[in-house]
């Protein structure tokens, strides 16, 4: 329902309908210029009109200036303009959205009298702050565009603010997502990390399971069997303990949940939670979730439940006894992290008894995790493989290859090996793709679950799912193997899917930023899916920075270990750290990956390896110089 506001003339639109938002009022105002107006997007386009070549463009005649309900609704605003020959002028337009009228008035008329000037500079210079904490120059110069800005916009603005983009609207946080999001924001705005790391752990159950997402208005959300969100939060929690030295966020204080548990045969159920009296301490949250992620099926591997990374894989585990090999990975390496955590803290029992568990998960993943040339992707309720060379389908999947090396747990042999089959299977360079799987699902006898449903290599299934290909990036660059870990970091990188007129037809969307998906089988092959909201900004620019450029903020340090492409000569870095700058510059001139042969700050030699680099709150501008050897 659109109208015009009689007092300061602006646009007002309010849709009642809305169960969540029916009381808000959006408004759009031209400063108080408008001379004519229309609610109607009808009426703006006109009869057989267009949006390139709408009808109120087309001539002289103000809009219709009708408004109310009932109509195709829009918001347009005109006004008439005298320009000379060189001239200039400000238009201002005011777009925003409150909840009140009373409220949305008294913004419009804030703004229609406020030093403008001042407000944009206000926003740029937050930006200018947040994005240029970090700034990287490498011979790669489309790395260099998303590293320095792009990917930490997408990750921040709509990822983590807006959670909406053109092909996902919901406004809902994700457990696990947003989670993995901030991991990417510890160094640049570790305000942000640290509030969700709080927000996620308040929307955990007593039982010790979380809403797999919810509606931040009304708090209603989904409780799941899916069975990785639970690891996220205390894998997360270390990453932001080990960047930002704040390990006192562990004894913060956070509400659990109460609702109704799932019932025996049911997957999920949406409802509104209560929020209980029961606080605990963000530490036993975190230990409350793992302990509950303990239990195994035959293999000794984690249950799968409804789903782990990949909900499409929801059939897999549907009966409790189904297990995943990628689970058992990231299961690993956050048990390995937190045990350490809870030994600082006392927890000495507590920690054992996870140690304990790691040397029984880490023999079940190499005996029956290894297929024999890669390793499994997970074990049906049945006992049925998936991910193994005895499928027809999904034979490979990449992120039990990856993540066996990103866990630190994987035989090492095996982990080059399983990573070598994901170069060979998985990676087209003729069609700059890094496959999540193959071959995608299509006739399988197997029912792994939604997934299936996807048409063959489309979103999860066979296509490029891009939050899993930058897994295998870090996984290179974590062998040691720069070349791949760049080429397949260029290879990914939206830029250089649209570098020729040709190559912007195929890709077919936005090149500034990641695309969750692109396709992989004809006619589409190379066509870019659902952007923007996605997952593989944050997770793309710590591959990028922490990974192949090797920086890394541990607390008070920064440490500095790359693994480059052997054809680059050099590269730059400069960090912001408080009031000090440390402009690093690495030289690579015996042309290899990665190894330090020499590394001095201000002129003063650093011993040891990786180079590590005291940080200092001076004011003052250090430079590290570190070559490569």
């Amino acid at each position: 329902m659109t109208e015009i506001d009689t007092g300061t003339g602006a646009l007002l639109a309010r849709n009642p309908w809305n169960n969540e938002f029916g009381q808000r009022v959006a408004f759009a105002d031209l400063a108080g210029r408008q001379t004519s107006w229309t609610g109607d997007r009808r009426g703006f386009i006109g009869r057989n009109g267009a949006l390139d070549q709408p009808l109120a463009l087309a001539g002289a005649a103000p809009l219709s200036n009708i408004v109310g309900a009932g109509l195709d609704p829009c918001g347009a605003l005109q006004t008439r303009l005298e320009l000379p020959a060189n001239g200039t002028t400000e238009i201002v337009f005011l777009l925003g959205q409150t909840a009140t009228r009373a409220e949305a008035c008294a913004l419009i008329g804030q703004y229609r009298t406020a030093d403008l000037s001042a407000a944009l500079a206000a926003v740029t210079g937050f930006w200018d702050e947040t994005l240029g904490a970090v700034q990287v120059k490498t011979p790669d110069r489309a790395m260099d565009i998303l590293l320095n800005r792009w990917l930490l916009y997408q990750t921040l603005s709509c990822r983590v603010w807006a959670r909406a983009a053109f092909y996902q609207a919901s406004g809902a946080y994700g457990f696990r997502d947003q989670l993995q999001d901030v991991m990417a924001l510890c160094v640049a705005q570790p305000a942000v990390a640290r509030a969700q790391l709080l927000r996620a752990a308040s929307r955990q159950f007593t039982e010790g399971d979380v809403q797999h997402w919810w509606l931040p208005q009304s708090g209603r959300g989904i409780r799941t069997r899916i069975a990785d969100d639970r690891v996220w939060l205390a894998y997360v929690v270390t990453h932001f303990i080990t960047v930002t030295g704040d390990a006192a966020v562990l004894d913060e204080s956070v509400p659990f949940l109460e609702g109704p548990t799932l019932r025996e045969g049911e997957d999920e159920a949406f409802f509104p939670p209560v929020i209980s009296d029961r606080h605990a301490t963000l530490f036993d949250h975190c230990a409350l979730a793992l302990d509950q992620s303990l239990a195994v099926g035959v293999h000794g591997l984690p249950l799968i439940g409804t789903g782990d990374w990949n909900d499409g894989m929801n059939r897999v585990g549907e009966k409790g006894k189904g297990e995943s090999v990628w689970l058992g990975w990231l299961l690993h390496a956050t048990l390995t992290g937190f045990a350490a955590l809870a030994e600082g803290r006392g927890h000495a029992e507590r920690s054992a008894g996870w140690r304990a568990h790691l040397g029984v998960l880490a023999a079940a993943l190499e005996r029956d995790g290894w297929d024999g040339d890669w390793y499994r992707r997970a074990f049906f309720d049945d006992g049925t493989p998936l991910g193994s060379a005895q499928n027809d389908e999904c034979r490979i999947d990449s992120i039990a290859q990856s993540w066996g090396v990103i866990s630190g747990v994987a035989d090492p042999v095996r982990a080059a090996h399983a990573m070598a089959a994901v170069e060979q299977q998985l990676v087209k360079r003729d069609d700059k793709l890094v496959l999540l799987f193959a071959p995608p699902f299509d006739k399988t006898k197997l029912e792994p679950g939604y997934i299936k449903g996807y048409p063959p290599g489309i979103r999860e299934n066979g296509g490029q799912y891009t939050h899993g290909a930058i897994w295998s990036v870090i996984a290179f660059a974590m062998l040691g193997d720069g070349d791949k870990a760049g080429g397949l970091f260029s290879l990914i990188n939206p830029i250089n899917h649209a570098l020729t007129p040709d190559a912007v037809r195929r890709y077919a969307v936005e090149p500034y930023v990641v695309a969750a998906d692109v396709y992989s089988v004809p006619p589409l092959v190379g066509r870019g899916g659902w952007t923007w909201y996605t997952g593989s900004a944050g997770w793309m620019y710590r591959a990028g920075l922490e990974w192949i450029l090797g920086f890394r903020v541990e607390g008070e340090s920064l440490v500095v270990d790359p693994c480059i492409p052997r054809a680059w000569p050099a590269f730059d870095i400069v960090f912001r750290h408080r009031t000090a700058c440390y402009e690093i510059h690495v030289e690579n001139p015996a042309g290899v990956s990665r190894g330090i042969a020499h590394a001095e700050i201000d002129g003063v030699v650093l011993t040891g390896a990786p180079a590590r680099v005291t940080l200092v709150d001076d004011g003052k501008t250090h430079r590290v110089r570190i070559v490569l050897g």
